[in-house]
C-alpha cells in the first residue's frame, strides 16, 4: 500500500494536501452539485442519525423534495438503500455523487451526517452547507484525533466554514454551546429544555414529559408528542424542530412530523415486549450507554436489567473501556461481555479491559458478570436468564450487518436478527 511504499513522516505530512486534492476533484468530477441544492449538516457525539431521519421528515411533511445520508441509510425522495459500509459518512466521490443524484432527482434539501472523521479527512471540504446542526459533545474518538480538544475543533470546522447567510442550529444546553456559537457569523439558533431562540425571540417549552410512552411537550402552545424514548431523544427531537422552524415550517407540521417516527432499526429498538423485553440499541460511547440505560433504568415495569456489551471496537478508543464497564456496573444487575468488532485486536483483551471498570462504580451493586466471546452464545445466555418484567439490552452494534474482524475481513452479523432466531429456538 502507499502506506507501506511512502515513509510515514512524509505520508502524515502529505496526507491532508492528498484528502484536499480527492475531495477537490470529487466534487469537480460531479460539477460541484452542492450549490444547487440547500445542504443541512449535522454533527455531534450522539444523536446524529436520529436527528437526521427526524429532519428529513420534517422537511417531506412541509412539501420538500428531501435526501438524507446518514449512518443507518441513503435516501433520496421514495427510495432508499441501507448504509452497509460501516462508515457514518463514506467517501468523497461517494457523497458527491449522491449529491449529484439528489440534484438530479429534484430535491430541494440533503440532510447529511457529517462525522469528525470525516471533517479530519476533507470530505465535508466543497460542500456548500447552508445550515450545519450541532447535538451534542462528548468524548469519542479520542486517540484518533489525538486529544478531546482536537476532537472538538474537528467539529467546529463544520460551523468555522458556514457562510455569513447560512444558519447555525445550536444546543444550548451543551457545555460547548459557547464555542460553537463563536465559531460561526451566520445566524443562530439557539434550543434546549427552556426553548428554542430564533432571531432574539423565545420560543418556550413548556410540559415536558419523558416516560416509557414516549415524549411530550409543548412549543408556543402547540403539543408534540412522539413515541421516541429517553431524554437523548427529546434532544434529537428539538434539534429537528429547531431545524424546521428556522427554514419557516409551521408547528403544526413540525408536530405531525415527529408523531409519525416510530422508531429507527436499531436505536432503542424493541425486539419484543413481553414476557421480558428485548431493546437493542447502537450505543457505543460512555455517554450514549448511560443514556440509553438510564432510559430503561428509569421505567418502573422492568424488574432487572441484563446487558450484552463489548462497545469498545478494536484498535480504537482504549481510554473508554474501562468507563464504560463502570457505567455498565451503575445501571445493570447482569452484565455479559460479549465480542464486537474486535478487528486486529485481542477480544480477550478488550473485554478485560471493559471489566477492569467494574469494580469503579460505587452506585449499584452487580448481581453478576459474565465474559462470553462467542456473541450469539452471549445472547443466548442473557434470554434464557431473563424472566418476566426483566429487559434485556444488547448495545454497540444496532442495525450493523457485519462484524469486524481480522485485517478488515466481514462476518454478516445482525443483533436483532440473531434474537429472534434464538427466541424462536425456545419456543
Amino acid at each position: 500500500t502507499v502506506k507501506k511504499i511512502i515513509p510515514r513522516p512524509i505520508f502524515l505530512f502529505l496526507q491532508p494536501f492528498y484528502h484536499f486534492f480527492l475531495a477537490f476533484w470529487a466534487a469537480l468530477f460531479y460539477g460541484f452539485p452542492s450549490r444547487r441544492i440547500s445542504i443541512i449538516g449535522v454533527t455531534g457525539t450522539k444523536g446524529k442519525t436520529t436527528a437526521v431521519e427526524l429532519m428529513h421528515e420534517i422537511l417531506t411533511e412541509a412539501g420538500f423534495k428531501v435526501a438524507s445520508l446518514s449512518s443507518l441509510r441513503f435516501r433520496t425522495r421514495d427510495t432508499e438503500t441501507r448504509n452497509y459500509l460501516k462508515m457514518t459518512m463514506p467517501g468523497k466521490f461517494f457523497v458527491q455523487r449522491f449529491l449529484h443524484n439528489a440534484v438530479k432527482s429534484g430535491c430541494q434539501y440533503v440532510v447529511l451526517e457529517v462525522t469528525s472523521e470525516g471533517i479530519k479527512q476533507f470530505r465535508h471540504r466543497f460542500i456548500n452547507f447552508k445550515v450545519a446542526v450541532m447535538t451534542n459533545v462528548s468524548p469519542e474518538h479520542i486517540e484518533a484525533h489525538g486529544g478531546l480538544e482536537k476532537y472538538l475543533r474537528a467539529k467546529l470546522d463544520l460551523f468555522w466554514r458556514l457562510p455569513r447567510a447560512g444558519i447555525a442550529v445550536i444546543n444550548k444546553d451543551d457545555v460547548n454551546f459557547q464555542r460553537f456559537s463563536a465559531a460561526t457569523g451566520a445566524s443562530k439558533i439557539f434550543y434546549g429544555k427552556e426553548g428554542i431562540e430564533i432571531n432574539g425571540s423565545k420560543l418556550a417549552i413548556r410540559d415536558i414529559s419523558i416516560s416509557d410512552k414516549g415524549i411530550e411537550f409543548s412549543i408556543n402552545g402547540t403539543t408534540i408528542f412522539s413515541p421516541l424514548l429517553g431524554e437523548f431523544n427529546f434532544y434529537n427531537i428539538l434539534a429537528a424542530a429547531a431545524l424546521g422552524l428556522g427554514e419557516h415550517i409551521a408547528l403544526e407540521k413540525i408536530s405531525s412530523a415527529v408523531s409519525g417516527v416510530s422508531g429507527l432499526p436499531g436505536r432503542m429498538e424493541f425486539v419484543q415486549q413481553e414476557p421480558y423485553a428485548v431493546v437493542v440499541d447502537y450505543a457505543h460511547t460512555p455517554e450514549s450507554l448511560r443514556s440509553v440505560y438510564g432510559t430503561l433504568r428509569e421505567v418502573d415495569k422492568f424488574k432487572s436489567l441484563i446487558c450484552v456489551f463489548g462497545s469498545a471496537g478494536g484498535g480504537r478508543d482504549k481510554w473508554k473501556r474501562p468507563e464504560m464497564g463502570k457505567i455498565a456496573a451503575e445501571f445493570c444487575d447482569q452484565i455479559i461481555l460479549a465480542n464486537e468488532d474486535p478487528y486486529d485486536e485481542n477480544p480477550e483483551e478488550i473485554l478485560d479491559q471493559i471489566s477492569s471498570g467494574f469494580s469503579q462504580s460505587t452506585k449499584h451493586k452487580v448481581q453478576s458478570t459474565k465474559k462470553i466471546f462467542d456473541r450469539r452464545e452471549a445472547i443466548r445466555e442473557a434470554l434464557k436468564s431473563a424472566k418476566a418484567g426483566d429487559v434485556v439490552i444488547i448495545t454497540g452494534k444496532g442495525a450493523e450487518q457485519w462484524m469486524m474482524g481480522l485485517r478488515g475481513t466481514k462476518t454478516p452479523w445482525d443483533d436483532r436478527k440473531v434474537v429472534g432466531e434464538e427466541l424462536r429456538n425456545f419456543n
